[in-house]
């Protein structure tokens, strides 16, 4: 007999910041797809991305746990060996695939998936080797050339803008959208399924479609806000790397950033749309992505900080009717991206590992008058230009922020300034409350072996600690470890 477990559509975008979508009141953006999911659904407008750099995001996303455990505090290949949402669905019998990005390493390593559609990216960083299967599929096309997809000359981490060159049909977002519903069509009927979609936008290249492109450089699009602690230029640079993390535009190339980076979410929010017209009727759809972008706020772009453009991301959960629970509402308790597996296995009724540091939303959800969480705790390392990584505690409305190598806090009031224009930590009307939180970083860190806490105090290191606990050091290979033994 068929089972009738819900079944699951987990949609990501990447580097998407949480204010950036229709229902947010995001004065240009507009995401009618997404925005529907949200208003009939569950919209947490204080989701964060606890690690906000893709590896160490998509290994939390993918274990339940977080940096401290899965060890990787920024972009860093090693193992990865906690038991993972697809693995433990796909041994509860569904049907379990990946669309688009997994950036887990090794390449291709499938880590619970039964099946994959997989390209970490459009680039093609061996312009000899088609090694992904977007790649292979501009090939099937006719499309030849050393790194096509990227002819248009865009950087995949840089602020350089314009329309995508070739087709639209042939862009990374409708390819990941025309292999969702390619699954769809094809998946067992008789088992439910896990389908994860994983889209490269908006993260550069920012280059979506001449439509979503023109749209947005005909508007008058908003400035991003500078506050005065954060401002290293006096007047736009001309000659910064197009990678440059401090950044001060020309306002005519800065509106290019803007309007490709709006395209690009656009472009995905209507592909999006073009999947969930397929999607049968008794599915959990989530939307998320695995952290945010700075897009020129306090002089930065890209991501890393605990910012509010960097850390807070999206996060929606759809629920079928089948649950019987009413939906619609806004919350704002503080959740991260740890959440998603415990939430999608005890919707659907699938023991959560032990491994598991996340907590399920379904209480939140279903209106439980149960205890939620007070904060959660990020932390990335390093920073870039600052020689530190960082720390923050945050329960959505405040946000306290520590930066080991240099000694330097940072305390928002995030009700009444939202995009973190004034820095309180000296302010004596937030003692108490800078001290909460500096007390709270002290109880998650005073067991880590990086001596980020001695003798009970937040301690100053000089620099930036590793980007990843010791016994995730990358292992050598055996080839390479005979060849040193035997040199020839």
């Amino acid at each position: 007999m068929p089972d009738d477990r819900p079944n699951i559509l987990l949609i990501m975008t990447d580097e998407h910041r949480g204010d950036a979508l229709g229902i947010e009141g995001h004065p240009i953006v507009e995401t009618p797809y997404l925005d529907a999911i949200a208003a009939s659904g569950t919209h947490f407008t204080s989701g964060y991305s606890a690690t906000p750099v893709c590896i160490p995001a998509r290994r939390t996303l993918m274990t339940g746990t977080k940096a401290s455990t899965h060890g990787v505090f920024m972009n860093y290949h090693t193992h990865l060996d906690l038991p993972t949402l697809p693995e433990t669905l796909s041994a509860a019998g569904y049907q379990t695939h990946l669309v688009g990005k997994l950036h887990l390493h090794p390449a291709r390593k499938k880590y619970g998936f039964d099946s994959t559609d997989w390209a970490d990216n459009p680039a093609q960083h061996n312009t000899s080797v088609i090694d992904d299967d977007y790649q292979m599929f501009l090939q099937e096309q006719g499309l030849y050339g050393p790194d096509i997809a990227r002819a248009h000359g865009v950087d995949e981490n840089g602020w350089v803008a314009r329309p995508f060159h070739l087709d639209e049909r042939y862009h990374f977002t409708n390819w990941c959208a025309e292999k969702a519903m390619r699954f769809l069509e094809r998946r067992d009927p008789t088992a439910p399924f896990f389908l994860k979609m994983s889209i490269h936008a908006p993260h550069a290249p920012c280059a979506p479609p001449q439509y979503y492109f023109d749209k947005y450089m005909a508007m008058d699009i908003p400035e991003p806000a500078v506050a005065e602690w954060a401002r290293v230029f006096d007047e736009p640079q001309r000659g910064l790397s197009v990678k440059s993390w401090r950044t001060a535009l020309e306002p005519k190339v800065l509106k290019q950033y803007m309007a490709g980076y709006y395209g690009s979410i656009e472009h995905a929010d209507h592909q999006i749309g073009r999947v969930l017209n397929h999607v049968p009727e008794n599915t959990i759809v989530i939307f998320t992505s695995d952290h945010g972008e700075m897009l020129g706020e306090h002089q930065w772009i890209r991501k890393r900080s605990a910012f509010e453009g960097s850390a807070r991301i999206p996060f929606i959960i759809n629920l079928p009717k089948s649950f019987n629970i009413e939906q619609g509402e806004t919350l704002g308790d503080v959740v991260e991206l740890m959440d998603v597996m415990p939430t999608v296995l005890d919707a659907v009724g699938v023991d959560i590992p032990e491994t598991v540091d996340g907590k399920s939303l379904m209480p939140l959800i279903r209106g439980d008058n149960e205890p939620w969480r007070d904060y959660i705790h990020g932390e990335c390392s390093p920073m870039e230009t600052i020689k530190s990584g960082m720390q923050f505690i945050t329960d959505g409305k405040d946000k306290y922020i520590f930066y080991p190598g240099t000694g330097e806090e940072q305390f928002f009031d995030l009700v009444n300034d939202p995009v973190e224009m004034t820095n309180l930590v000296n302010d004596p009307a937030y003692a108490d409350r800078v001290q909460q939180g500096r007390t709270r970083l002290i109880t998650e860190l005073e067991s880590r072996p990086e001596n980020f806490v001695v003798n009970g105090q937040l301690a100053t290191l000089g620099g930036p600690t590793p980007s990843f606990l010791p016994e995730y050091k990358r292992q050598e290979s055996p080839a390479k470890a005979l060849n040193r033994e035997n040199p020839l």
